[in-house]
């Protein structure tokens, strides 16, 4: 296939294998509204809230969503630099560090993920919508799930340009909604005595694992680039869209929650809506609109990580239908499971927010350290389509520091599912992905040099150019 040919496909060819250079396309700044989009919607909203509920006034809620989401975006921004210089899913390229069936411990996890994710966007929008809408609980989730699937569907490319339109009607959206929700703040901020640290903490662990859950998967959507794309320019783009977008869309919640967290909680769809009635059907259809990106997101994500799992195949015919095949089974799987959720909403965002920041911020840190630190950005492309490669079958010390790193967070986690014995000597902090982040990337390197591994060159702007040996 060629260049043009693959240009004029209407459904993506690719699957997990290798995207060629002649086969690359696409310019850096289509990766802002990529990340725009898919944090502009009700569950960015929703998340915001958290921040008043917990206990924060106005002003220390939103700078908990500045430093959560500042943060936590600098490690799903450097993920994303791996897709043009690797060209393969990240979860392919996880290979290379625990292995060609080692990697089943995060992928099983990163489904976990995608599966609650959309559990919990189910809720969030089902509800919502039903009650505004005045249909079913059941029809409402059935349409918030067929959309985004069907996007995830056609792939690659009808996905980056859905992204483009929901960022402008998303944007103009949020935008009036900002100067309404503003316009109705209590001219006096309710404030009491400084929150503690704990709390404060807590709230800034929930933002930075909304930025954390975006990793195991923002490469995907940056592995058409051409391989020469500029490192920073990548960074930055993807840095930009994702840190912004979710910073502006969760201190609206934080707004929303002061003039009525109650009313946010049990509908937010409808509580937004009555701040500008003449807008009210605007509101609906950016609503709807909005949960395309990362609805689909998450269904071609949830296709590209299980094929990963146990796939060889890094050439040959693609497989559009297995994927479509793959998409409607696991949305109908979703769609089943968000009918039988219940709970209440915030509760449910915490809980699936903090437990995913446990399992993924050591993988996160597995991940690029061995990437930017151990083998700066030098794969060999061909070997991780090799069962018994030069990456193995199963990295066994990268899977043993995975796990101690994860049982390592284990007495300093504080949830309402679970206090760890620690927390009270904190003040009821909660540090454990910053415990998990240093006991996984301090074990890996150590790991690293045990094996006599050298740390590659630095070369290039960020990192080397990746050893692009392709699949044969």
């Amino acid at each position: 296939m060629d260049r043009h040919q693959s240009h004029g496909e209407s459904i993506e060819q690719h699957s997990i294998d290798h995207v060629p250079p002649e086969e690359r396309h696409g310019k850096p700044w289509h990766l802002f509204p990529v990340w725009f989009s898919s944090n502009v919607q009700i569950t960015g909203f929703v998340t915001g809230v958290l921040a008043v509920t917990l206990g924060l006034d106005l002003p220390w809620a939103v700078a908990t969503i500045l430093i959560g989401n500042l943060v936590g975006a600098v490690f799903m921004a450097y993920h994303s630099i791996q897709g043009p210089r690797l060209g393969v899913p990240q979860m392919i390229q996880s290979r290379a560090q625990f292995g060609f069936l080692g990697t089943l411990l995060p992928v099983v996890i990163v489904l976990c993920m995608y599966t609650g994710f959309g559990i919990e966007g189910g809720v969030i929008t089902g509800q919502a919508f039903a009650n505004w809408a005045h249909i079913s609980f059941t029809w409402s989730v059935i349409i918030q799930g067929a959309v985004p699937a069907v996007i995830a569907i056609v792939g690659y490319k009808v996905i980056h340009l859905s992204t483009r339109v929901v960022s402008v009607v998303s944007g103009l959206l949020f935008l009036a909604l900002t100067i309404a929700l503003a316009g109705h703040l209590p001219e006096r901020l309710p404030s009491g005595p400084a929150p503690s640290f704990g709390t404060v903490l807590l709230a800034v662990s929930i933002f930075i694992s909304w930025q954390l859950t975006w990793a195991p998967y923002v490469s995907d959507y940056s592995r058409y680039l051409p391989e020469d794309t500029p490192s920073r320019t990548t960074f930055l783009w993807t840095y930009a869209g994702s840190a912004l977008g979710a910073s502006w869309v969760m201190i609206l919640g934080a707004f929303a929650a002061t003039i009525s967290a109650e009313a946010v909680g049990d509908d937010a769809i409808g509580m937004l809506s009555r701040q500008i009635p003449a807008l009210s059907p605007a509101v609906l259809l950016a609503i709807v609109i909005g949960i395309v990106p990362a609805g689909g997101y998450g269904y071609y994500g949830m296709y590209l990580t299980a094929i990963s799992a146990f796939s060889a195949k890094g050439h040959g015919p693609a497989t559009p239908l297995v994927r479509a095949v793959f998409i409607v089974v696991s949305a109908a799987l979703t769609i089943a499971a968000t009918l039988m959720a219940s709970g209440h909403i915030l509760s449910t965002v915490e809980n699936i927010t903090l437990f995913l920041l446990y399992l993924l911020v050591p993988w996160t840190a597995i991940n690029l350290t061995d990437y930017y630190v151990v083998r700066r950005g030098h794969y060999d492309i061909a070997e991780l389509f090799r069962p018994r490669g030069e990456y193995g079958l199963v990295n066994w010390p990268a899977v043993a520091i995975y796990l101690v790193a994860i049982a390592a967070q284990i007495p300093f986690i504080s949830s309402s599912l679970y206090t760890g014995p620690l927390v009270a000597h904190l003040g009821g902090a909660d540090i454990s992905w910053i415990v998990g982040l240093v006991v996984a990337t301090l074990l890996y390197l150590a790991y690293a040099r045990g094996t006599g591994r050298p740390a590659q060159p630095a070369g290039g702007d960020l990192v080397a150019e990746a050893n692009l040996r392709r699949p044969s």
